[in-house]
């Protein structure tokens, strides 16, 4: 779990995207990394210095040569409570918060916008959905936990990120917010 030097840095939205590319795709250095995000690379070293120094990710060993430097993913996911935190921490936890959502969202039109293009057998494993469950704490708890241990098992079945995919294999992406439905009061009704 990283601490609140490590959100903060995780936390620029550029850093998020380089790290989600390496969990994805492999390693890759700076200038290519720079190219498929529309980045200088200058800039993208620094963001992947920053994401090193904090432990996201790593050389890459036994690839590139003096010139070039590749990094790589150090973990499939980072995971962070601030469900205790406090002040600093839990500042830092929220803008990480906040910019995940941010990303993902983008991710989420990008979905949309090609989803048209998708083959059926992908439009049919596909779906926007959500579902609001009177609970409490405890059980709402529970039952977030039991579906990240549904995601972490057919993680752990599935090939490595960023290694060769079987045949008619691709990334799928799972995203899951759970929480107390807001109040929206009159202006959401």
């Amino acid at each position: 779990m990283p601490d609140t030097g490590g959100l903060k840095a995780l936390a620029h939205p550029e850093r998020l995207r380089m790290l989600a590319l390496l969990r994805v795709d492999g390693p890759a250095t700076a200038s290519g990394l720079a190219r498929r995000l529309g980045l200088n690379s200058g800039a993208t070293s620094y963001h992947l210095r920053q994401l090193a120094k904090h432990g996201f990710i790593e050389e890459a060993e036994g690839q590139g040569n003096a010139r070039e430097r590749w990094w790589r993913a150090r973990h499939e996911s980072t995971q962070y409570d601030t469900a205790a935190a406090e002040g600093e921490a839990l500042e830092a936890g929220m803008a990480l918060t906040r910019a995940l959502l941010a990303g993902q969202m983008q991710l989420l039109q990008a979905a949309q916008d090609d989803y048209p293009a998708l083959p059926e057998e992908w439009r049919a494993a596909s779906t926007a959905s959500d579902a609001v469950i009177p609970m409490n704490a405890e059980a709402a708890r529970a039952f977030q936990e039991k579906l990240m241990a549904l995601i972490w098992e057919a993680k752990q079945a599935a090939p490595a990120p960023g290694g060769d995919l079987p045949e008619g294999a691709r990334p799928f992406m799972v995203m899951l917010h759970a929480f107390p439905f807001p109040d929206l009061g009159e202006a959401g009704a």
